[in-house]
């Protein structure tokens, strides 16, 4: 190398300096590199949007109706404007424009309840304070006058003859085709002819599935800070996961122009789908517009079940057929989506939940139907798995019970069939990229079981932790019973059905202290789930450089979507890797412009950026990026988009709707004590393809994160609704239990790498597919040790023990 140094040297022309081997780039595309973000965060040093702080700032409160279904009469705010250090008290009528009204996809969300309420702990009214305590005592001295409406709470008081309609005027665009005003979207899926096709089946089985409301349950409570601007305008400082969608919902309700609302994304305590709606945003923007002070608000544990939309609790009724030989022949399904007083993200959740009810299986004639109502229960939207989750757990329930009646082994019933690359969904669109469900099936059957009944074998050194009941220490093994479960599923990534879904990446490259450095901005929402890490890996894979610096999320930038539907290292990567790619060939071109004549390979070879270096694909260096770009900028803001999808045909929901499947499959194993009807999961094993690990540590810990939550429905969380009152029973921590540290077992993952050509590195979404799976592998696993049928989520004592 040093001789052929010497000899370009004396080469004539503009020659590069500092030539020496070129270097691979470290931390890049397909290393586990360490979030940024993770030691502050385990150290309890991360500013998250609740510590944020103004020196002169105001605290807001929201005061939420007591009742459900409600006529309101009356306010009476004198008492609490009276009270000292009290700035603002505003109601409906303090709304400055005449955009009252909010939402994801239909506007039917009031900024604050006009005429009536229509759930509990809808807000009614803001008080913007001097202390938090003064807020909170102002806002419970203002009167208001309910009068009672019968409530609406399930699809009978829903649909009956007369029945209150929960929104009186709709004009959205899903009016035309629901047979009801309070079902807000329905969408069937009909291929074949599933009656014809049942009539070949050898055996038939049908059965009643109850899914239960499931909480986000972010430990991060929703939180931020609006500060006036001097121009009329606000900057507001939020946890969220789509700022753009926040700012296209909150501009018309000020009265603003999109650029005098400035967003800036704070730290983010968690998100599962639970910061897609609006919360505290318009109401402290308010606030500080009216008082001319920075308004923050922060919920407790208490508002915060009341700030933001659940998981649509569902009832499933499914029947399938198969022939002796284990063939599926049909499927007829119902499923009934409860959506809460408004719409937030239900139409999106029944088209998942009816496209991929057949999961991820072959069956050629379905029957299939889903609806999201409007009732008087709190409101649902997204959550993670978003429809799919509530379909896997019927669909998997089914296959086990269909392979029972077979006398079939479950996991080979379901190999038998498993849908493959090319397989047609029941939509009739192709699954144009590797399905490898039954290889999933077999990887998690394989994997080594754990030690059965540990405890006799560990003596008086036994521990209790690891047994149903945990340190309660109800039992020392007496009448515990174990059982093992497996389930696969399917779930769809990106947003779907016609979305224009894209993303946008600002990337700049520069000489910084002597150094090539990238800039990557984009506006998307970091909730966890470690999408500034793989932005910086892109950058330095195909850049080339060491150090690359990652801006704050903001509106200053083009969207990046929502943080949701697995979507953002597919959606904003690809965005960030398109953009990189427009950058290097800029940056190539100086090169060529600025040492054309130096070398021939300039201008024949592949060139690429390695370890700050420009290298020909031979590894030959060719110059460094500090002579390339010397005191020069490239600075480009581009949008990426996935390939486009279609809306579902309305009456036979034929269509490609989707980008992208994901697929995972569980097998749990769990000891239960028959007795106490106490449930201890002892190990939840998966296997997910995720196309490409672009940061293997990552994935493993979403894949685990992913399985906790779809334990936590198995057996333990439930928001629980009065079916009388529609009141919310238990909306806190104490009531509303999640799993620790002691509840969740041991999760090996076994991750397979198959590459869908269509997604940037071949990866796939992975956030959402294993919360889909883990659940009802859990609950084949308690079926499998007490015989029980267990047709309802999550799975209580009383459920195990007939009491």
């Amino acid at each position: 190398m040093a001789d052929k140094e010497t000899r370009l040297a004396t080469a004539p022309g503009r020659t590069p300096t500092n030539l020496t081997q070129g270097g691979q780039t470290k931390a890049g595309i397909g290393e586990s590199t360490l979030r940024p973000d993770g030691t502050l965060k385990v150290t309890g040093e991360f500013a998250y949007s609740s510590d944020m702080w103004h020196e002169d700032m105001l605290w807001g409160y929201t005061l939420r109706s007591t009742t459900a279904h409600a006529e309101i009469r009356s306010i009476d705010t004198s008492e609490a404007l009276a009270t000292s250090g009290v700035y603002a008290v505003l109601t409906y009528d303090d709304l400055p424009t005449d955009v009252k009204n909010y939402g994801l996809e239909i506007q039917d969300t009031p900024v604050l309840a006009h005429g009536k309420v229509r759930h509990h702990g809808e807000p009614v009214a803001l008080v913007a304070a001097d202390h938090p305590e003064t807020a909170r005592r102002a806002a419970a001295k203002i009167k208001i006058d309910y009068a009672e409406l019968p409530v609406v709470t399930d699809e009978a008081s829903a649909t009956a003859e007369g029945a209150p309609l929960v929104h009186e005027h709709r004009t959205d665009h899903h009016i035309g085709h629901v047979p009801h005003p309070n079902i807000v979207h329905r969408q069937p899926i009909i291929r074949g002819n599933a009656d014809e096709a049942a009539k070949k089946a050898d055996v038939i089985v049908s059965g009643e599935y109850v899914f239960g409301m499931q909480d986000q349950a972010f430990l991060g409570p929703e939180s931020g800070l609006a500060v006036p601007g001097e121009d009329g305008g606000v900057d507001l400082y939020v946890a969220t996961q789509w700022l753009h969608s926040d700012l296209r919902q909150i501009a018309p309700v000020l009265g603003l122009p999109p650029e005098k609302v400035r967003m800036t994304l704070s730290g983010v305590g968690g998100a599962f789908g639970g910061r897609e709606d609006l919360s505290m945003q318009i109401h402290a923007c308010l606030l500080a517009l009216r008082t001319g002070k920075p308004v923050k608000i922060v919920y407790n544990r208490f508002e915060s079940f009341f700030g933001h939309v659940h998981r649509h609790p569902a009832k499933l009724w499914y029947e399938h057929g198969a022939t002796k030989d284990g063939k599926l022949t049909h499927l007829k399904c119902r499923i009934v989506l409860d959506g809460g007083a408004y719409a937030s993200a239900s139409p999106a959740v029944v088209g998942n939940a009816s496209s991929l009810a057949v999961g991820p299986y072959v069956v050629d004639d379905v029957d299939i139907e889903a609806i999201a109502l409007y009732s008087n229960n709190p409101p649902c939207g997204a959550m993670r798995g978003f429809g799919a989750v509530q379909a896997c757990f019927a669909y998997e329930a089914q296959m086990d019970k269909v392979a029972k009646k077979l006398g079939m082994d479950p996991v080979e019933f379901r190999q038998l069939n498993a849908m493959e690359q090319g397989t047609l969904m029941p939509t009739g669109q192709p699954v144009d990229s590797p399905a490898p469900v039954a290889e999933l099936l077999r990887r998690v059957k394989a994997m080594p079981l754990p030690p059965e009944q540990q405890w006799l074998t560990a003596g008086a050194g036994a521990d209790v932790r690891a047994l149903p009941g945990g340190l309660s220490n109800t039992t020392h093994g007496e009448d515990v019973v174990r059982g093992i479960g497996y389930a696969v599923g399917i779930k769809n990534v990106g947003f779907s059905e016609g979305f224009d879904d894209y993303s946008t990446a600002r990337v700049r490259m520069e000489v910084v202290g002597g150094v090539p450095v990238a800039t990557v901005h984009t506006a998307m929402a970091e909730v966890g789930q470690g999408g500034v890490t793989v932005h910086a890996q892109i950058a330095r894979t195909e850049l080339g450089v060491q150090q690359v610096t990652i801006q704050p999320a903001d509106t200053r930038v083009g969207s990046a979507g929502s943080t949701s539907a697995s979507r953002q290292t597919y959606v904003t990567g690809g965005a960030v890797k398109n953009t990189c790619e427009h950058v290097r060939e800029q940056v190539l071109d100086m090169g060529r412009r600025k040492f054309g004549t130096y070398h021939p390979a300039w201008a024949t070879a592949e060139l690429l950026l390695e370890g700050g270096k420009v290298v020909t694909d031979g590894g030959e260096v060719l110059a460094s990026l500090v002579d390339v770009l010397e005191d020069e900028a490239v600075d480009l803001e581009l949008e990426w988009r996935h390939r486009p999808t279609e809306p579902f045909d309305l009456h036979t929901g034929q269509g490609n709707g989707h980008v992208q499947y994901s697929f995972a499959a569980h097998r749990a194993v769990v000891e239960v004590d028959t007795g106490l009807g106490l449930v201890k999961v002892i190990e939840l094993a998966c296997a997910q393809d995720v196309g490409k690990a672009l940061n293997p540590l990552s994935v493993v810990g979403q894949i685990q994160g992913g399985t906790t939550q779809g334990l936590g429905v198995a057996v333990m969380e439930e928001i629980i609704v009065d079916p009388k009152t529609a009141k919310v029973r238990n909306p806190s921590f104490t009531d509303y239990l999640i799993p620790t540290i002691l509840d969740t077992p041991t999760i090996p993952v076994d991750v397979l790498e198959l590459a869908d050509e269509h997604a940037p590195y071949g990866l796939r979404g992975i956030g959402e597919a294993p919360t889909l799976s883990s659940t009802p592998a859990v609950l084949a696993a308690i079926r499998n040790a007490t015989g029980l049928e267990l047709n309802k989520t999550p799975v209580r004592p009383e459920h195990l023990t007939g009491t």
